[in-house]
C-alpha cells in the first residue's frame, strides 16, 4: 500500500504497521485481539481529574504537554493497543477563530449560531499552521508510544455542523433539520466548510504521527436513511477521500446508525465502528463478511458482576469472528463513573491474560 507520509512517521519508522491494531484495521487477524476504548482518556481516570483541575477542556487540548499526558494515561494504565488523541470535535472550530466553549454539564456552546447563507459565507478557513500545538502534542505522544499506534480524531461534518446550527447540544436537532430541508444550498455549503476544516485537522494529525484516524458522527443517527444519503453522505465521503493518499486506516463510527451502516461504509472508510444498539452479528450481516468492524461492548455491562461482563466480552468476540477482522471496543464512550480497574481487567481478558 502506497503511503504518502513523512519518512519519520511511525508507520514507516517505529513499526506501528506491525501492531495488532493496524494489522486488524487492514483486514488481517493478528495473534492478539486488539482493543481500545472510545473516551478511554478522560473522566473515568483519577489521574485525569487531578490533571484537569485547573484547566478548561479546550485549553487542555491546546496545551501540548497536557494533551499528550492525558492521551498517554490510559495506555499506561490499561495496556490498550492504541492511544486515541485527546481532543474534542469542536476544537478545529475554536482554532479557526469561532467563538465556542465547552460548558461543564452542557457541552459545546457557540457564541452565535450559524444559520444563514451570510453566516456560512463568513466562516473562516482553518490554516494548518494554527494547529501547531496539536502537531506538537502528537509528537510527544508518538515518541513515548513507540510501536503502539496513535489514532487521530475528528468529528464528522453533520455532527459538527449541528453544533454550529443549534448553538448548543440538542436532543432533536430540529433547527438543523429545518435548515437542511428549508435551505439545502446553505446547509450543503456549511457541511462542505466543516468537511474542509475536518480534513485540515486530520491532515495535521496524520503528518504529525497518527497511524490511523477515526471520524465520529455522533448525531447522524438522528437522520432517516434517505436524508443521510441526500444531504450528508457526500460530505463525510469527501473527508475520507481527502486523506486516502496517506494510506493510513480510516474508521467511521456513529451512534444510533444501525439503519445506515452500509452507507457509513460507502463513505470510504476501511473500518466500521458499531455501536451497542445493534448486535455485532447483525451488523456484520448487513455490512458483509469482508468488512473490518470495531466494537461493540455494551458500556452498561461495565457495571455488572465480572462473570456477566466476561460472558458478554466473549459473545462479542465470537461474533467478531464472522467479519474479515475485528477490533474490540465499546459501542460508545467510557462512562465517566466507570471503575478503571474494570477496564484494565477487560483488556487483560481480551488479551488472554490475568490481572
Amino acid at each position: 500500500m502506497a503511503m504518502n507520509l513523512p519518512s519519520t512517521h511511525p508507520l514507516l519508522h517505529a513499526g506501528t504497521a506491525s501492531a495488532p491494531l493496524i494489522q486488524a484495521y487492514r483486514g488481517k487477524r493478528p495473534t492478539r485481539q486488539p482493543v481500545w476504548f472510545m473516551r478511554q482518556a478522560g473522566r473515568s481516570l483519577p489521574e485525569y481529574r487531578s490533571l484537569r483541575a485547573t484547566s478548561t477542556m479546550l485549553d487542555a487540548c491546546l496545551t501540548p504537554n497536557l494533551a499528550a499526558e492525558i492521551t498517554m494515561q490510559p495506555v499506561r494504565r490499561h495496556k490498550v493497543d492504541a492511544a486515541i488523541f485527546f481532543s474534542d470535535i469542536v476544537l478545529p472550530l475554536k482554532v479557526a477563530g469561532i467563538d465556542v466553549d465547552i460548558q461543564p454539564g452542557v457541552g459545546p456552546v457557540m457564541g452565535r449560531a450559524i444559520r444563514t447563507a451570510d453566516d456560512v459565507a463568513a466562516l473562516p478557513e482553518l490554516e494548518p499552521e494554527a494547529l501547531a500545538p496539536i502537531a506538537e502534542a502528537i509528537g510527544i505522544c508518538v515518541a513515548e508510544l513507540g510501536a503502539t499506534p496513535l489514532i487521530g480524531f475528528a468529528g464528522a461534518p453533520f455532527t459538527v455542523a449541528s453544533y454550529l446550527v443549534e448553538g448548543r447540544p440538542s436532543r432533536d436537532h430540529l433547527v438543523t433539520r429545518a435548515l437542511m430541508h428549508g435551505d439545502p444550498q446553505t446547509f450543503a455549503k456549511l457541511l462542505a466548510w466543516v468537511a474542509r476544516t475536518t480534513t485540515t485537522f486530520l491532515n495535521v494529525q496524520i503528518e504529525a504521527g497518527a497511524s490511523a484516524v477515526q471520524l465520529f458522527d455522533s448525531w447522524a443517527g438522528m437522520l432517516n436513511p434517505d436524508d443521510y444519503r441526500r444531504h450528508v453522505m457526500e460530505h463525510s465521503a469527501s473527508v475520507f477521500a481527502a486523506v486516502a493518499h496517506y494510506g493510513v486506516p480510516r474508521v467511521h463510527f456513529g451512534t444510533k446508525t444501525s439503519e445506515i451502516l452500509v452507507d457509513l461504509l460507502a463513505c470510504g472508510a476501511d473500518v466500521i465502528g458499531v455501536d451497542d444498539r445493534i448486535s455485532l452479528a447483525t451488523a456484520i450481516e448487513r455490512l458483509g463478511a469482508d468488512v473490518v468492524v470495531q466494537g461493540n461492548l455494551d458500556p452498561a455491562r461495565l457495571f455488572t458482576d465480572w462473570e456477566t461482563l466476561a460472558s458478554h466480552i466473549d459473545e462479542v468476540r465470537d461474533a467478531g469472528k464472522r467479519a474479515k477482522a475485528h477490533v474490540m471496543n465499546l459501542g460508545h464512550g467510557v462512562p465517566p463513573d466507570t471503575d478503571p480497574e474494570v477496564l484494565t481487567r477487560v483488556v487483560a481478558h481480551i488479551h488472554g491474560e490475568s490481572v
